[in-house]
């Protein structure tokens, strides 16, 4: 099979955590052809899309990447585009889902272009209210602190548009910096932001589950560290392993069917207490994490999954 992977740089990545990386190793283990580029790196003639791109073999072992000069590959011409830019999700990255929609039939996109637009990661969620927190989505800050004033314990508030945690601050009724908070983070007025009761269960870890056509393969407990109430692994959380528990399995069953038919075949969610907070489908991580905590390839599960999902949209032409 023919791969095209759009994602970050290179020498970017983290290859001790990062999942585009033991996929693209995965890909070249069984001798497919492979080729990556960043976004900006694509473009459009004649309705049919394109890119400027090198062909790459990966490997587990040093000299990790071997790059050939960079060619001019078709969207017409691979079997997979694989759109793993890191977020931010923000026009750039919008952009990049328009001339990926300029692949044809016979090209799978991981994930669907039409999902990546239509769905932010957070506000989702927010579509599946039997399990999701109670939220309050608004730029209105006298709305956002009558809210929280009237919680009966403490609150969250994090930018709709945020990623690794980033802005995603605690508070409660009575805290005299509530105001200044909520004017930092709607920039005084003009952006909307999330307000959630917070989830004690947190302390205990915020659960990665990451589902594969809709199916879930694997989970991860993200424990916080002493120094930040954050579950990132970059602000100091730890990793455990856990059970995908009957919880986990009603939230799996109410998002499979709708993750399978806007095609967000690699998809990571993040659950507290039994509470889903995200449906992360623009660049999910946690394979290698998984697969050190339970001596699994969740890589090779996943390149088998893509291919046979291609099968069937080549079977439906």
């Amino acid at each position: 099979m023919r791969h095209l992977f759009v994602m970050d740089p290179l020498d970017r990545l983290n290859l001790a955590g990062d999942s585009t990386y033991v996929t693209m190793v995965e890909c070249s283990r069984r001798d497919h052809q492979v080729w990556w580029c960043t976004p900006d790196r694509l473009f459009g003639k004649d309705g049919h899309g394109f890119a400027h791109a090198n062909p790459v073999v990966s490997r587990m072992e040093a000299p990790h990447f071997r790059q050939g000069s960079v060619e001019v590959v078709a969207f017409d011409d691979v079997d997979v585009i694989w759109m793993r830019k890191d977020p931010p999700f923000d026009m750039g990255y919008v952009f990049t889902t328009y001339l990926l929609d300029l692949a044809p039939r016979t090209t799978l996109v991981v994930n669907a272009p039409a999902g990546l637009k239509l769905f932010n990661e957070k506000m989702w969620a927010m579509r599946f209210p039997s399990v999701h927190p109670s939220t309050l989505v608004s730029n209105n800050v006298a709305e956002l602190r009558a809210h929280i004033q009237a919680l009966p314990g403490r609150a969250v508030i994090k930018p709709w548009d945020g990623n690794g945690g980033r802005g995603v601050l605690v508070t409660q009724a009575g805290d005299r910096n509530l105001g200044s908070m909520l004017e930092l983070l709607t920039s005084e007025g003009r952006e909307y932001i999330l307000c959630q009761p917070f989830l004690d269960g947190v302390e205990r870890g915020d659960k990665r589950v990451v589902l594969f056509d809709g199916e879930p393969v694997g989970a991860m407990l993200r424990v916080p560290g002493k120094a930040d109430f954050r579950g990132n692994m970059h602000v100091g959380a730890t990793v455990e392993p856990c059970e995908i528990d009957a919880s986990d399995r009603r939230i799996c069953d109410l998002l499979g069917p709708e993750l399978k038919r806007w095609g967000q075949v690699f998809v990571g969610i993040d659950v507290i207490d039994g509470h889903l907070t995200e449906i992360n489908v623009t660049s999910p991580t946690g394979l290698q994490e998984m697969n050190r905590l339970y001596g699994v390839t969740l890589q090779s599960d996943l390149v088998d999954c893509v291919e046979a999902r291609r099968a069937r949209q080549l079977e439906a032409q």
